[in-house]
């Protein structure tokens, strides 16, 4: 019964999200009395209004104008208005700080997108990853089944999601393609590479092969639909499908390795996942720790007050973890720590490996009231959480009053020491929450990097495959060179190649069908300049080079395969970086 709930919420959530209003946006009257002054002469108003008139959607040549146009160029270009979430960042730069202050704002910009990574590596790991496990393990998937579709979710949420958040917004397309190539060249380059560096070893070569041929499918493709220029409804899907035959591929290549194993060697209790990833392994070498810290517990049973428990579970820190954690360490979590405790407020988590699976009754109850608030006032920026019922009572307060009356009747129908059977509901509402908390993360990253673009009068392309690609690859690079120092370097490569897949296939194919929903038939992918030419030829290369120097070498990744890797990837970026700037022209005369 609770897998058919699972199953029925989870396709009931999916559709609904897809049925968004577009909201249109009203272009301003240009005349303005602010244009007309001492400074500016009836010939040089009249070339601004013809700029402003014939660059209406083109906001990035807002720096190519006189200090003194900028900010009414900017409120009365509607390019410059479209950024989806609750701050309009060329309003912010332009309009509220002066042009002296235009470093200041570029430093507290650069500030709150690494803030913005930290809260998206945070929910996913914290929140979003544990609830999927939760679900998975009420559906009672196998590790194969969940390790190629709710734990690939959940390693790539911040790549999918920002991948969505471009491509929900035609001028920020560049960011996507930038951000999914330039995250699997650093993925299969200096990722693998290290890996390579610190522990060499034999990789599975089935497997490799079998990921390696899925991977360069899924960028041929996206190649060739940026060559055409625009993606259609039957090839969006196609990316979906195209997944689905991966992870049909995976689970038939799982139960023939098992079955031939079995004919070997005999029935067997051990299972051997085909897919794993770091969290997986972050979570056993927990258990250590946490087997130490129960030494801690008092011998005799001591029962906790209502208050005192969730007192207690809002406390992010823990002193005996801080005594041994390095400087280092300490500044990132009291950097992390007032965002982490928002998510605890909003965010339930259900673990199925706990006794009594994380219930807290106090705060579980708080969640039925917080956690259908943030869903509203985040969906779609707040539009419909603000929304006027019969123009005088608002919807967020009408939510706010029913989750009230769910956590009253569930406060005084359970207890504190044991869950409810419904308890595993909870774990749809942290998915969920914890799914737009990323979203809203994920569209603020997408919003700040296209300012810096336009400031910079740098493409999207290159914030892609620089700044997003990194900020989302750099937690799965310490994990997997972790994991390759403890000795399972085949587990990070398989976290590399599986991870990268699904970011690729989900991040084009669902970016694009939610944009399709919005009621375009087709989408347009108009590549910005050469520098996306440079940079699929760059991961196409990288991708046949691997493919066949491995089994040159007998599926043995040595050291100078590492560095030969990562060599590689200096490369490419140094020709990117000249190619952006118009020190190398390709074709030029």
């Amino acid at each position: 019964m609770e897998r058919w709930i699972l199953i029925s919420f989870l396709v009931i959530t999916f559709c609904f999200s897809h049925h968004v209003v577009c909201l249109e946006w009203i272009q301003r009257v240009r005349t303005s009395p602010q244009l007309v002054g001492d400074n500016m002469s009836f010939t040089g108003m009249h070339s601004f209004v013809k700029i402003m008139k014939g660059a209406a959607n083109e906001c990035d040549i807002v720096m190519s104008l006189n200090v003194n146009q900028r900010c009414e160029f900017v409120k009365n270009t509607p390019d410059c208005s479209q950024e989806d979430g609750f701050i309009n960042y060329p309003f912010l730069t332009f309009c509220v700080f002066s042009s002296q202050l235009l470093p200041l704002a570029i430093t507290l910009y650069a500030v709150w997108l690494l803030f913005l990574f930290l809260a998206l590596g945070l929910a996913a790991s914290k929140f979003f990853c544990p609830n999927l496990s939760a679900i998975s393990s009420t559906l009672r998937l196998t590790h194969n089944v969940a390790g190629v579709t709710f734990l690939a979710l959940g390693n790539g949420a911040p790549d999918v999601f920002s991948a969505v958040a471009a491509f929900s917004r035609p001028h920020t397309a560049g960011l996507a393609i930038g951000a999914l190539f330039g995250a699997g060249i650093f993925v299969t380059t200096v990722v693998a590479g290290s890996v390579a560096l610190v522990k060499p070893f034999t990789v599975a070569s089935r497997p490799f092969l079998r990921d390696m041929i899925f991977y360069m499918a899924a960028v041929f493709w996206t190649f060739t639909i940026l060559f055409k220029g625009h993606i259609a409804l039957a090839e969006a899907l196609g990316y979906i499908g195209l997944y689905m035959v991966y992870v049909a591929t995976v689970l038939v290549s799982a139960y023939v390795y098992s079955y031939r194993k079995r004919s070997i060697n005999g029935p067997t209790p051990v299972h051997t996942p085909d897919l794993l990833t770091s969290d997986e392994y972050s979570e056993g070498l927990s258990r250590s720790i946490q087997t130490y810290e129960e030494e801690y517990q008092p011998l005799l049973p001591h029962t906790l007050s209502t208050s005192q428990i969730f007192l207690g579970s809002l406390r992010p820190i823990d002193s005996r973890k801080w005594r041994r954690k390095a400087w280092t360490w300490r500044i990132i979590k009291l950097v992390k720590m007032p965002l982490e405790v928002l998510l605890l407020l909003t965010v339930p988590v259900v673990d199925p490996d706990k006794e009594d699976h994380n219930w807290n009754r106090p705060l579980n109850c708080l969640h039925l009231i917080t956690g259908p608030l943030v869903c509203i006032l985040t969906f779609n920026s707040g539009y419909y959480g603000f929304y006027l019922i019969e123009g005088e009572f608002p919807v967020w307060a009408l939510v706010v009053l029913f989750g009230a009356l769910l956590a009253v009747i569930v406060f005084c129908t359970t207890t504190n020491e044991q869950p409810p059977q419904y308890h595993f509901l909870f774990s749809l509402l942290g998915f969920v929450v914890s799914a737009l908390w990323i979203n809203t993360a994920a569209s603020q990253v997408v919003s700040v990097l296209h300012m810096l673009g336009i400031v910079f009068s740098l493409s999207n392309t290159v914030l892609g495959l620089t700044l997003l690609a990194w900020g989302n690859s750099i937690g799965d690079f310490f994990s997997d060179i972790t994991i390759a120092r403890q000795g399972y370097p085949r587990m990070a490569i398989s976290a590399c190649f599986g991870g990268i897949i699904f970011n690729m296939l989900f991040g084009v194919g669902l970016g694009c069908l939610l944009q399709m929903f919005h009621g375009s038939h087709m989408v347009k992918l108009e590549p910005e300049g050469i520098l996306c030419w440079v940079l699929s030829g760059a991961l196409g290369l990288s991708l046949v080079l691997s493919f066949v120097l491995v089994p040159l070498q007998c599926f043995h990744l040595t050291r100078a395969y590492g560095i030969f890797l990562i060599t590689f990837y200096f490369i490419f970026l140094l020709v990117a970086l000249l190619t952006e700037f118009g020190q190398i022209r390709w074709g030029a005369p």
